[in-house]
């Protein structure tokens, strides 16, 4: 029952936050701060979330990359360690 009302709560809070996010592409504000937090909040139980974050993480680093800002943007330990996500 907890672990329910915990799932309707990061939704309810996760995508509040992302259609705020959205909503700043076209209203002055932070876009592009405000879309990630809303989607790692729902990538806390959301698999879509996690996939459409890592796309956002991955562009950004392209796109830091290509600035060459790349100091900035250091790579994430458990990429560059193999981590569980490489099979």
């Amino acid at each position: 029952m907890m672990q329910r009302v915990k799932r309707i709560a990061v939704m309810i809070i996760g995508m509040t936050v992302l259609l705020i996010g959205v909503a700043l592409l076209v209203l002055p504000g932070p876009a592009f701060v405000v879309i990630p937090i809303g989607l790692a909040i729902l990538a806390t139980e959301y698999a879509w979330a996690r996939r459409a974050l890592k796309r956002v993480t991955d562009t950004t680093e392209k796109a830091a990359a290509k600035l060459n800002l790349r100091s900035m943007f250091p790579r994430r330990q458990e990429e560059s360690s193999g981590g569980p996500d490489k099979q």
